[in-house]
């Protein structure tokens, strides 16, 4: 028999689906960006808390334009995308205390990606011993700390980072 772990705060997520793309819905929705906890937004992308984090502090940079494809990405959207990239690593280093960041992308729901249909990059903080035995023999994770206090950390410093 398996146990059963209780995830009450997942229910918003459940039922609260918005139509179509949930990025291109933070992408056209710049006044509720507290609300879809946006950190950032210009011309060619935005960054966006992941809502159900690996660590906490990770977030998402995601072009405005709605792409599965990165070979069809415009070039200067993807050096863009690099160059946040760069600030956010030292973002996360410099003003958040992580000690590492691992950077990446699922491309393609065969590649792994949640979210297949628009391409985003994630950047995970990371600390030595971040991971534990829960998440090696669970399948679970633990979220140590308030995800809005994290939210609204990461936010205050992109004047500073981005």
């Amino acid at each position: 028999m398996k146990d059963i772990l209780y995830a009450p705060w997942r229910d918003e997520y459940i039922t609260s689906k918005v139509e179509g793309c949930v990025f291109c819905h933070a992408s056209t929705n710049d006044t509720k960006d507290d609300e879809l906890h946006v950190l950032y937004r210009d011309e060619h992308c935005f960054l966006v808390m992941n809502k159900y984090p690996y660590t906490p502090g990770h977030f998402m940079i995601i072009p405005h334009k709605h792409t599965d494809s990165l070979e069809d990405l415009d070039p200067k959207v993807w050096l863009h995308m690099s160059s946040l990239a760069q600030k956010g690593v030292k973002l996360l280093k410099d003003g958040f205390n992580a000690q590492g960041v691992n950077i990446g992308m699922n491309l393609g729901s065969a590649g792994g990606a949640g979210i297949a249909e628009h391409i985003h990059m994630h950047l995970v903080p990371r600390w030595n011993r971040d991971t534990n035995f829960i998440t090696s023999i669970a399948d679970t994770r633990v979220y140590s700390t308030d995800f809005e206090k994290i939210f609204k950390k990461i936010k205050s410093l992109i004047p500073k980072y981005i």
